[in-house]
C-alpha cells in the first residue's frame, strides 16, 4: 500500500505521534509527513504512505492557511498556551484600529528568528532540547512570506486571524512579534492549519475516522495539483523511469528548474521532473506510467 494521507491532526499530538499509530495500524514502516504541526495545534497534516514518502519534499513545499487565536496581553516562554508566563501586558486595545495598522506592517516578506522551542537543528542539536536544559542559542533569521494576515474577530484579550504563508512560517513567532508590535505582548491560545497547498481541512479524516485507509487516501496528482503537468508517451515514460530525460510535445509550464507533475497516459503520477531548457530531467519515479 502507498499514497497520501490527509489527516486533521488532534489537539495534544505531536506530528510523530501521529505517523507513528499509521505505522502501527498499517504494519507499514515507511510512514512519514509533510510539515510538522506543534502538539497544541489541528488541523491539516499531510502523511506519506510507502514510495509516497519521495513526494515529501515537494508536499512540504507548499504554502500553509492557519486560524489562529492570540491572547493578547500575555507572553509565554514557548510563545503558545503550553509555556510558562514571561510578561503581562495591560494595555490590550479596547478596539481593532491599533491592531489592523500593526498587521498592515507584516504582511509581505518579513524576517523571523526560529523559536528556542522548535524542532530545527543548530550545530546538530534540536533547539528545544537546549531550551528545555535552559540553554538558549544564536539563531539565524530566516524570511518567509505571509499572504494574508486577516483579522477573523476580536473580542479582547482573543484575537481571532486567518493567517496564509510560506512553508516555515513560525505562526507562534509572528504572534509574539504581532503582541510586542502592539505593545501588550501575545501568545497562541490555539491553532489550526486549514490549507496545506490545495489539501484543505474538508479533505482531511480524523485519526477515529479511518475504518477504510485505502479509501481515505488522496491521490497524488490531486495532492499535488499546484505543479504544472506534462503527459508522457510510453516510450518517453520508460526513458523517464529509467533516469533518463525526456523532451515533451508541448510547453513546459514552469520556469527553468522549476518541478513537474509527470504523468503516463493512464493517468498515473510517474513521478516529479526538472524543468532543463526544453527537456524534463527525473527528480523522484514512482511508478512505470504504462
Amino acid at each position: 500500500m502507498w499514497g497520501i494521507l490527509p489527516l486533521d491532526k488532534p489537539a495534544g499530538w505531536t506530528s510523530h505521534d501521529v505517523v507513528d499509530r499509521i505505522r502501527k495500524d498499517l504494519c507499514i514502516r515507511k510512514v512519514g509527513h509533510a510539515g510538522t504541526l506543534d502538539p497544541l495545534a489541528t488541523g491539516v497534516l499531510v502523511v506519506c504512505v510507502g514510495r509516497a514518502t519521495r513526494l515529501t519534499p515537494y508536499l512540504t513545499a507548499h504554502a500553509k492557511r492557519y486560524r489562529a487565536r492570540l491572547h493578547l496581553g500575555i507572553r509565554t516562554d514557548t510563545m503558545d498556551a503550553e509555556g510558562a508566563m514571561v510578561s503581562k501586558g495591560e494595555n490590550v486595545p479596547e478596539t481593532q484600529d491599533t491592531i489592523l495598522s500593526v498587521l498592515e506592517t507584516y504582511r509581505g516578506r518579513i524576517q523571523q528568528v526560529p523559536p528556542m522551542y522548535s524542532a530545527k537543528k543548530v550545530r546538530g542539536q534540536r533547539l528545544h532540547r537546549l531550551a528545555r536544559a535552559g540553554q538558549t542559542v544564536e539563531r539565524d533569521p530566516i524570511e518567509v512570506e505571509i499572504g494574508a494576515l486577516n483579522v477573523q474577530a476580536y473580542d479582547p484579550p482573543f484575537l481571532d486571524l486567518d493567517i496564509a504563508c510560506s512553508k516555515g512560517t513560525y505562526v507562534r513567532v509572528l504572534a509574539d512579534d504581532i503582541g510586542e508590535a502592539i505593545g501588550c505582548g501575545a501568545h497562541i491560545a490555539s491553532l489550526r492549519r486549514t490549507e496545506s497547498g490545495p489539501i484543505s481541512i474538508e479533505r482531511c479524516r480524523t485519526l477515529d475516522d479511518l475504518e477504510d485507509v485505502e479509501m481515505a487516501m488522496m491521490d497524488p496528482n490531486e495532492a499535488l495539483s499546484d505543479l504544472p503537468e506534462i503527459v508522457l508517451r510510453e516510450d518517453q515514460a520508460h526513458r523517464f523511469t529509467n533516469g533518463r530525460a525526456v523532451t515533451p510535445a508541448g510547453p513546459v509550464g514552469t520556469i527553468e528548474g522549476g518541478a513537474v507533475r509527470v504523468r503516463g497516459l493512464n493517468g498515473e503520477l510517474i513521478g516529479i521532473g526538472r524543468r532543463r531548457a526544453l527537456e524534463v530531467t527525473p527528480k523522484c519515479v514512482l511508478s512505470s506510467g504504462s
